[in-house]
């Protein structure tokens, strides 16, 4: 019989937010958000929780935040101070385990099922290292343990800011089953939406559904949806490796019918990828945006071009060509970058500045 695997999710909270504040401590309690400027269609990359009281959320155009909230203070990103506070955490995470998977600066999910420290519990591995973050980096963290990935990431957000949750393995099938469908790993709001609408709310109304049906609604992410609602994730923890490319798409019901209204619904891909690229800001520097379009009948094609910062004439020129191409309604859309294949010295949020 296998060992249970124990698997940590640590998220620092709010933190290129948190480094600003431990910095300059005149920032705390006044509401604040690191982001590109308004005036050069700016977006938020991330915002404290007084900023979030005002409605104020990552990839947000910085416009509409200060219009939310007109005493926000605004700040451009100093990637050299986050990644001087990321190498720190980092450093702790190996002091308890070699097999660390990073997602960003400030998260990453930690296998600590074979490390002898804290007489192997977990969550005593988790709570030193949220209390070793808070005394030698300075900001808080929160942190999620469970028997696999997907369920440690949904338990990190319990309890936060500065908490951690702990889901046991014989837990884990009730935790799951009352999380909404929009928690499952990949499940964005236009899959919600569809779920929902079909009669799945929560992931027990989902398990109720054969993996035929998953299928036949949902292709070969049925299957993963079949195992997630289940609380089903053999995902190992992985070393980092180097990114080559980043994007995001959505499926859309009914089809979008236009060029028009398929640009109207890029702008909201490209504020999210603007989000995801805050977090991975030490990849390697983008070297072209690419569009991705999927029509009714289930043809695809993608238009790319050479380029290090994209901004809306980029990825509109991007659309009308790959649309024109078939000139069909459409059923996916899907934005990205590529990488070049060497890691920077000192990483730019291009999209910031967008």
């Amino acid at each position: 019989m296998s060992r249970q695997r124990k698997i940590i999710h640590i998220d620092c909270d709010c933190f290129y937010a948190s480094v600003e504040m431990r910095d300059d401590p005149k920032l705390r309690g006044r509401p604040l958000a690191v982001g590109g400027r308004p005036e050069s269609r700016g977006v938020i990359a991330t915002c404290n929780y007084e900023a979030r009281k005002f409605g104020v959320h990552s990839a947000m155009a910085s416009s509409q935040a200060l219009r939310r909230c007109p005493d926000l203070v605004l700040l451009p990103p100093r990637f050299d101070a986050y990644r001087a506070a990321s190498r720190q955490i980092h450093g702790i995470y190996a002091a308890f385990t070699d097999l660390i998977e990073p997602l960003s600066l400030d998260e990453a999910y930690l296998d600590v099922s074979q490390s002898p420290h804290c007489q192997g519990s977990a969550t005593l591995m988790a709570q030193s290292i949220r209390q070793r973050i808070a005394e030698e980096v300075g900001i808080t963290a929160s942190a999620g343990i469970a028997p696999n990935k997907f369920v440690a990431k949904v338990a990190s957000d319990w309890n936060k800011p500065n908490g951690q949750f702990l889901v046991r393995p014989e837990a884990v099938d009730a935790f799951v089953a009352a999380l909404p469908v929009g928690k499952l790993f990949g499940v964005g709001k236009v899959t919600a939406g569809k779920l929902n609408e079909l009669g799945a709310h929560t992931c027990a109304d989902l398990r109720t559904w054969p993996q035929e049906k998953l299928g036949r609604h949902f292709g070969k992410f049925g299957l993963r949806l079949y195992e997630l609602c289940r609380g089903i994730d053999e995902r190992a923890v992985s070393p980092e490796q180097l990114r080559r490319s980043l994007s995001v798409e959505t499926t859309y019901t009914p089809d979008i019918p236009d060029l028009a209204a398929c640009w109207i619904e890029l702008q909201a891909l490209i504020a999210d990828l603007a989000k995801r690229q805050a977090r991975n800001p030490d990849c390697a520097h983008p070297h072209k945006a690419f569009v991705k379009i999927r029509f009714a009948d289930f043809t695809h094609t993608t238009a790319e071009c050479v380029s290090t910062s994209p901004g809306n004439d980029t990825w509109q020129h991007l659309l009308q060509q790959g649309w024109q191409r078939q000139a069909k309604p459409v059923r996916l859309l899907g934005v990205g970058l590529r990488y070049e294949d060497e890691r920077p010295e000192s990483g730019q949020l291009a999209l910031f500045s967008e």
